[in-house]
């Protein structure tokens, strides 16, 4: 798995096959709703049934992605992001929130007494790359991607 914490994202095109993008309250029940959306849709777009590994690897990576954005990315009253990507061979997750200067932090361990800190070894693990990118002053996003296909994984 290759890891681009906090790089920049390369300048590919990334030329979507589908996407979508929405909005979603910044609330623990947005972060919910983004991760049922993001796994409804790749289950839709791939046709790979919703309990295969792949599947399970989005509902975790936008789970983990978008409750950073709730809990520390999003300014009371201001709604996060969410947007789908389909690639020819992997399903892109971003979440962009309004708290640029709020960058995940380093990849540590947590004590192992600890109840929070392990969400981005998460997406470390089920993610086949991720990074944060700040477009501008006013957000960043933080993006995942996951294999879907067989070929060239």
């Amino acid at each position: 798995m290759t890891h681009h914490q906090l790089a920049d994202e390369p300048t590919l095109a990334l030329t979507p096959v589908r996407h979508l993008t929405l909005r979603f309250s910044g609330t623990r029940r947005g972060a919910r709703l983004a991760r049922r959306l993001a796994v409804q849709q790749f289950t839709e777009w791939t046709s790979l049934p919703y309990d295969s590994d792949q599947a399970r690897a989005v509902a975790l990576v936008t789970a983990e992605l978008a409750s950073n954005a709730v809990r520390h990315g999003t300014v009371p009253g201001r709604d996060f992001r969410l947007a789908l990507l389909l690639l020819s061979d992997r399903y892109r997750i971003e979440v962009t929130d309004t708290r640029p200067e709020r960058l995940p932090s380093r990849m540590t361990t947590p004590p192992a007494d600890a109840t929070a800190g392990r969400g981005l070894l998460l997406v470390e693990a089920y993610a086949d790359r991720w990074a944060c990118t700040v477009r501008d002053a006013y957000t960043k996003s933080v993006w995942a991607e996951v294999q879907h296909s067989t070929t060239g994984a």
